[in-house]
């Protein structure tokens, strides 16, 4: 058994080989008795207190059991499509640890009793999609396992706007009937990240209070972060939570005088300089800052870039990302993007940013999904850290930062 408090976990050979042998003389085989009694696997990742990491943080045993309590035939979706275009955490799972996320499926479908996994990844994912077809050749799987290719859109791994593709439809979120009740061709599906997943892996082998030994009594075990923008090592690092922002900054060469730092990727939280001192990476120090670690994306913002020019950026990927299938996504992120673009051009009326404040408190809780939650989130919080930056720009237009290179990562946008 592997030292408890040693990390890395789930990057522990990342960089070495991704055979089969390699995987397993780091990491051993799954223990064949576990993987028959169902509900001790259940009672396994319960007493882990592991929750999902695909944002939501909904507790993983609690998934389990709702699909392994419904008739019929069960299906596993292992989601790996990252739609959040700062993130890199899951793709360097499937890329470099394959057999992990095979065998938290494995472990997964006999914790619910499938017969059937999908794991979905980007439409763009060449090397992840190559990396599981080596992985599939050499090992049986107890499952009939496909590949899905997603296409490359935010909401493609939105729980059932995922299912909706998976089923012949678009990429839109659908209400009312839950995954586990009705998922893939109308059968109890259980949909997982990646890397949750992964973690299941590892709690099948070594146990919770394994899992447990590092971390927070509310956040457990280890997490995968990304790390990019203003620090000299970018990348993907694992983490206990619990772990200071700041010294994690630190171990990714962040630059000495940062401007602020976006925790949680687009649909998460600016910190300001001043904030990071206090900042851990759990979820009760994170919520005392309005923030949470969500998708696992820290994005340091230094000399360069202008707030407000960034700003506009990302909201213009959110109103072009919308679904279309409500008021509140189509017309107010749409909104928000015009005017926070008139801010960041010197066009904006003296009420703009009054505006924007009250917009991103208004569209909370009424869209169809949590998408405009997610842009609203960001935009408010760029209007509280970069206030001065949006004020100036109000009143003069342009500033100087503004002809710096674009900063966070868009993808190229779709017509809106």
């Amino acid at each position: 058994m592997s030292d408890a408090h040693t990390l890395p976990r789930l990057l522990n050979g990342i960089g070495e080989s991704s055979s089969l042998p390699a995987h397993l003389d780091v990491h051993g085989p799954l223990p064949e008795a576990r993987r028959r009694d169902r509900a001790s696997l259940i009672d396994l990742v319960d007493r882990s207190g592991l929750r999902g990491y695909g944002g939501a943080a909904f507790p993983t045993a609690r998934k389990l059991q709702a699909v392994a309590s419904r008739r019929g035939s069960k299906v596993i979706v292992a989601n790996g499509t990252e739609g959040e275009p700062a993130s890199k955490k899951d793709r360097v799972l499937l890329r470099e640890a394959p057999h992990l996320v095979l065998d938290g499926i494995e472990v997964a479908a006999q914790a619910v009793g499938a017969r059937d996994a999908i794991v979905a990844i980007s439409e763009r994912d060449d090397r992840s999609y190559a990396a599981l077809n080596e992985a599939l050749d050499e090992r049986p799987m107890s499952v009939s396992l496909e590949i899905f290719c997603a296409p490359e859109c935010y909401l493609a791994g939105q729980e059932s706007a995922l299912i909706n593709l998976l089923n012949g439809g678009e990429a839109k979120p659908s209400f009312g009937t839950r995954p586990y009740e009705r998922g893939v061709a109308r059968r109890p599906t259980l949909v997982q990240n990646v890397e949750t997943l992964a973690h299941v892996a590892l709690i099948a082998r070594h146990g919770p209070d394994w899992f447990r030994a590092i971390g927070t009594g509310a956040d457990p075990g280890s997490a995968l972060v990304t790390i990019g923008g203003a620090v000299a090592r970018a990348g993907v690092y694992e983490i206990a939570h619990g772990t200071q922002l700041l010294e994690l900054l630190e171990l990714a060469g962040g630059e000495p005088q940062l401007r602020a730092v976006l925790v949680g990727g687009y649909f998460g939280t600016w910190l300001a300089a001043s904030e990071l001192y206090d900042a851990r990476l759990s979820s009760d120090d994170l919520s005392r800052l309005g923030a949470a670690l969500g998708a696992g994306v820290i994005f340091a913002l230094g000399a360069e870039g202008c707030a407000v020019a960034e700003t506009s950026r990302i909201a213009d990927y959110f109103a072009a990302e919308s679904a279309g299938q409500c008021g509140p996504c189509v017309n107010g992120l749409g909104a928000i993007a015009d005017t926070v673009q008139q801010v960041a051009t010197g066009t904006a009326d003296r009420d703009a940013t009054q505006r924007l404040a009250r917009w991103s408190t208004q569209l909370r809780r009424r869209g169809a999904c949590a998408h405009p939650d997610g842009a609203a989130r960001f935009v408010a919080s760029s209007l509280r850290v970069f206030a001065d930056e949006f004020h100036d720009h109000a009143r003069h237009g342009a500033c100087e930062r503004c002809a710096d290179a674009p900063v966070l990562p868009v993808p190229a946008l779709p017509a809106r």
